[in-house]
């Protein structure tokens, strides 16, 4: 006994989506020019496959994916101006965490740690110039109007400074 063609969802699906993908391109077409955006095409397919997904279908699914894709692209649009275009490289930037790492922190800790050592080896006065500069931001014509010192005095403590605590740092 043979069945009347549409009696099976999955022939009704089956046929529905032969007579959609024949007519793909017009609805395509017409989703670009109501919205004039690029991905119209994944607009239109999203649309698509809410369609699929639904227990009944609509009456008319071209009309219902050609408006389903507008909706969607307004959606987008409004999106869009409210927090700015979407990239890939955007939602991978949410995704990671800025965060070090385990290993990455105790690694900085350690390090910090022997500069801390190298400042501490300093004599008093290089030591008192290279915090004046690195820690309080000043400039070398600065610190020497406050410690009553040339300011060639100052490059020479901070010259020295450096130098030791390239050497005292040189392995880690």
């Amino acid at each position: 006994m043979l069945l009347p063609m549409g009696d099976y969802p999955q022939e009704q699906a089956y046929i529905l989506s032969r007579r959609l993908w024949a007519g793909w391109a017009g609805l395509l077409a017409q989703v670009e020019r109501m919205t004039r955006r690029c991905d119209s095409e994944d607009l239109l397919h999203d649309a698509y496959v809410r369609m699929a997904a639904r227990p009944q279908q609509p009456d008319n699914e071209e009309a219902f994916l050609v408006r389903a894709a507008v909706n969607r692209a307004r959606d987008s649009y409004r999106r869009e101006k409210v927090r700015g275009p979407a990239t890939g490289e955007d939602a991978l930037a949410l995704l990671r965490d800025g965060a070090p790492l385990q290993d990455e922190a105790l690694m900085a800790q350690a390090r910090l740690r022997r500069v801390s050592e190298g400042i501490d080896r300093l004599p008093p006065r290089t030591r008192e110039v290279f915090l004046l500069q690195r820690i309080d931001n000043l400039k070398y014509r600065e610190i020497a109007e406050r410690l009553e010192i040339s300011q060639s005095a100052v490059e020479k403590h901070m010259a020295k400074a450096m130098t030791f605590l390239g050497e005292w740092t040189k392995d880690w």
